[in-house]
């Protein structure tokens, strides 16, 4: 799964980077958790950033109170689950990072957190979905998710999943709404792990509360035999 990553680049970079304008400010984020409000790129609107929340609500929970949110649908099925597959083919987006983070279990109750970047540390984006709905309260809810793969042998030392990363060239080919089902499915694949690195990071990323420079900052890579390891 994809549960927490960062976008520590500044407003100037994003738009350089996406071709899009962001109307609001935007401060640096180290460990953006779902529920919270990011900027997203939809299909749309894609020379605007547009600010979602993450987390979709299923269907059958859109009239509750308290509902759970999907934060990730796996890519594989993506086309073919009735809650995903109206936005598959109508709603997509893409969600600007810079890293993401997993969790390595080592035994039964200590896990090590892992944060994983392209090589030159550039902005990169995952590939998403989103929903727009009507909540209790009468207001217009727009929230997105992130579709997660196979991983690469950068990330498979960690996790059995990662989301999907996408360059420039899928971006664009993602957005466009004439883009026909059958290539959009082919974007759906792990990132070159020839691209990536993934390192060890000090625990102060498991709060939530913690969103500054330090939760990034790298420790001693080790596995589970007490190996110093770097991956990628």
């Amino acid at each position: 799964m994809c549960g927490r990553y960062s976008l520590s680049k500044s407003k100037e970079e994003l738009e350089e980077r996406f071709q899009a304008e962001m109307m609001s400010d935007l401060k640096p984020r180290y460990n953006i958790a779902p529920t919270q409000l990011v900027p997203v790129i939809t299909s749309q609107s894609p020379k605007g950033f547009s600010f979602f929340y993450w987390g979709i609500t299923p269907d059958f929970g859109k009239n509750r109170p308290v509902s759970q949110k999907l934060i990730n649908a796996k890519a594989e099925t993506v086309n073919e689950k009735i809650s995903f597959k109206t936005a598959f083919r109508q709603r997509r987006c893409i969600i600007p990072a810079d890293g993401f983070y997993e969790w390595k279990r080592l035994g039964k109750k200590t896990s090590v957190p892992y944060r994983f970047t392209l090589r030159e540390d550039e902005l990169f984006s995952f590939a998403g979905i989103w929903e727009e709905y009507e909540s209790v309260n009468g207001e217009t809810q727009h929230t997105f998710l992130v579709l997660t793969t196979t991983p690469n042998s950068v990330v498979s030392g960690v996790h059995d999943r990662m989301p999907v990363i996408f360059d420039r060239n899928a971006e664009k080919k993602w957005l466009d709404k004439y883009t026909e089902e059958d290539e959009l499915l082919t974007l759906l694949k792990p990132y070159s792990a020839d691209s990536m690195l993934g390192f060890t990071v000090s625990p102060l990323v498991n709060s939530v509360q913690n969103d500054s420079p330090a939760v990034m900052r790298k420790t001693s890579p080790m596995d589970q035999h007490g190996n110093y390891t770097l991956f990628g």
